[in-house]
């Protein structure tokens, strides 16, 4: 396997480049007869396109599918659906001046090592436009999630330095109503301040995605090497920028005793706690599954940095081009979709034994 498919019954393969012709997918495995809401897509591919608010990139695109196989009279027929999304906004020639050089921390080093080339063009297919794939896979997947009553949800909870502080209930409703889908109101203003300042002097910003799965039915997941959390865990961290990932109480619970870290079950097979996270011996429990994902500073930023050529030159690499000064505002419905993506191939492996 090249790395391009996703799951083991309902699976993604995704194909294309940032300045290619188009992104796109092949998914397998999708169940027939789901009735597919195509605007509910594309509202989701609206939430990850650029240009969508002047706290992202203002590459132009509009970002709307394209399916070619796999859905006949607005239902899936069991077999691959195929789609697309054309690119039609590329600055190509932003990019001409690196297309000897190994930019700090970009693939760009790894592929020409791996692959012994590298498309210097936005990164090629280390580039984040990828996630596109996944944004349409995961509207699908989630579609079917949601008539068994499984939600997904994710925002902003910390850029930089600035967290959200004291969220009670959160709604998509107030994640949408913030530029960086933060829901708290302070902390959002407080965090489009601080990317404005840091994108004026042409620097980047990382921060802190939360997101929670609930309705899950007890029992999803598998022993060992497919454990739910491993699953999750993977698919996060395929998403570029993802530098960590930690589920229920995570790091926390080294700094507690086992006694306090139990999740204690009441008479219902409810948990009074849920450190666990909803994930006991790799299969859900049936509790709320949560998880936190750290997202580093991008690595393109608009200042000269000391590089080296492919004969191992040092350079002064000059910044260009169209960038994120940070990507969680973006990332948000990315998280959901990777999230929708193991959920469904999970359970669709229970409906086996079921």
């Amino acid at each position: 396997m090249a790395g391009n498919t996703l799951g083991k019954i309902f699976q993604l393969t995704s194909f294309g480049e940032s300045h290619g012709k188009a992104i796109g997918g092949i998914i397998d495995g999708c169940p027939s007869g789901v009735e597919i809401d195509f605007i509910a897509i594309q509202q989701e591919l609206n939430r990850r396109r650029p240009g969508q608010s002047i706290y992202t990139t203002q590459r132009n695109e509009a970002d709307e599918v394209e399916f070619l196989s796999g859905i006949f009279e607005g239902k899936t027929t069991g077999t691959p659906i195929a789609f697309q999304i054309k690119n039609t906004n590329q600055h190509s020639e932003d990019y001409k001046h690196i297309s000897e050089v190994f930019r700090p921390s970009h693939a760009d080093y790894t592929y020409f090592r791996k692959y012994g080339n590298f498309d210097y063009r936005g990164g090629g297919r280390a580039s984040a436009r990828e996630t596109i794939a996944r944004v349409v896979a995961g509207s699908i997947a989630r579609q079917i999630l949601l008539k068994e009553g499984i939600s997904i949800l994710a925002f902003t909870q910390q850029i930089g330095k600035i967290k959200a502080e004291n969220l009670g209930i959160v709604t998509l409703q107030m994640i949408e109503e913030s530029p960086v889908r933060c829901p708290d109101k302070t902390a959002s203003a407080k965090m489009m301040q601080l990317i404005e300042e840091t994108g004026n002097k042409g620097d980047t910003l990382g921060g802190i995605i939360y997101c929670s799965i609930n309705g899950c039915p007890a029992g999803l997941g598998e022993p060992v090497f497919d454990k739910l959390q491993a699953d999750i865990a993977k698919a996060m961290l395929s998403i570029p920028s993802v530098k960590a990932f930690e589920y229920g109480s995570g790091f926390a619970a080294v700094e507690m005793l086992g006694s306090q870290h139990n999740d204690i079950f009441n008479s219902n097979f409810s948990t009074k706690t849920n450190h666990s996270g909803g994930i006991q011996g790799g299969i859900s429990n049936g509790e709320e599954i949560y998880f936190r994902l750290a997202f580093k500073p991008i690595a393109s930023i608009m200042q000269a940095q000391p590089s080296v050529d492919k004969k191992g030159n040092t350079i002064l690499l000059e910044g260009k081009g169209r960038h994120d000064v940070c990507v969680l505002p973006r990332a948000v419905p990315i998280v959901e979709a990777m999230a929708a993506l193991v959920i469904v191939d999970h359970w669709l492996r229970g409906k086996i034994y079921s």
